[in-house]
């Protein structure tokens, strides 16, 4: 995968990322989303490839949003496959909130899991523990090992985790397990990512959350030597009905990191709000400065990006 991508892809995020935060706090998610929707699909389409949205916001006739199935790109050059959440995080960047971001994972065609749009149970950690989390194996196990593979205690550790309803007796066997808590309100991609920094403070993601993102953060993990696993959970049986029709057969498979993400893989995010990954978007007179990550699996490389944006030479997104 030609690596001029990776700055190309760049410039989509930061597109995406410039156009909803103007509407950071005002409390309209539908607007914010909508913004960073366009940018970004507008963006895309000035790029020399053939895409194909496989993780995307929705179906056909969800549109404007960028549907799974859409294709981008001008037709031209290579041919990918892209996992996309234009606003990651629109809750977060409608009530003024930390760690929303604009994020893109760009994979060769039919490298990525094609995941339904319901939740996935995860867990995800850095370099130093990969290999010693398994889904099947309680909170607990899973905290002891990765304490292990880290030489520290448990009472080290800090579990990022959603905090939902849900996780009442997650959360419950963590305390008691003696880890510390960081519960979030939105954005377990960019928690799942800080799993891989040193100076984020945060150990591992555990809990449920949506398939797509899983596989977005299992893309970006690829790229920093992490690992990740996942298992699709099943709320009803409209969700079972919708996993077979987009080609799962195993129902009850835990996925690896390289189940939901293979090949080589690129990954860029943007911040739209300032959060533990990156900073957000800063307004100026005439302009704007950016915040991203970029990052390749094939070379390891990872770039932050600081980008000052000047309204009056640029494309209006």
């Amino acid at each position: 995968m030609d690596r001029n991508f990776a700055l190309e892809f760049v410039r989509v995020t930061e597109a995406a990322a410039l156009s909803c935060a103007r509407y950071m706090g005002r409390g309209d998610e539908t607007l914010a989303d909508h913004a960073a929707v366009e940018a970004m699909r507008q963006s895309l389409n000035s790029i020399n490839f053939t895409g194909t949205v496989v993780i995307g916001e929705g179906e056909r006739d969800e549109a404007p949003m960028l549907y799974i199935g859409e294709k981008v790109g001008n037709g031209k050059g290579p041919i990918f496959d892209l996992a996309l959440d234009p606003l990651e995080g629109t809750t977060i960047c409608a009530l003024g909130g930390n760690n929303a971001l604009a994020v893109i994972a760009i994979a060769e065609q039919g490298r990525f899991l094609h995941a339904p749009d319901i939740y996935m149970e995860k867990i995800s950690v850095g370099p130093e523990a990969v290999g010693v989390v398994d889904l099947n194996k309680t909170p607990t196990e899973n905290l002891q090992n990765i304490a292990d593979a880290k030489n520290c205690h448990v009472d080290d550790l800090t579990v990022v985790i959603l905090d939902r309803p849900r996780h009442e007796g997650l959360i419950a066997e963590v305390r008691a397990a003696g880890a510390r808590i960081w519960l979030i309100g939105d954005g377990d991609v960019s928690a799942a990512i800080a799993t891989c920094m040193p100076d984020s403070g945060v150990d591992v993601l555990m809990g449920t959350g949506g398939a797509p993102e899983g596989v977005i953060a299992a893309a970006a993990l690829r790229c920093v030597n992490g690992d990740f696993q996942g298992r699709l959970v099943y709320r009803n049986e409209k969700d079972r009905e919708r996993s077979k029709q987009m080609g799962i057969e195993d129902l009850e498979r835990i996925y690896g990191i390289r189940d939901l993400a293979d090949g080589p893989v690129m990954f860029s995010a943007t911040g739209v709000t300032s959060g533990t990954l990156l900073s957000g978007v800063h307004f100026m007179r005439g302009g704007a400065k950016t915040h991203s990550l970029v990052m390749r699996s094939e070379s390891g490389t990872i770039r932050f990006i600081e980008a000052e944006h000047h309204f009056d030479q640029m494309p209006t997104y």
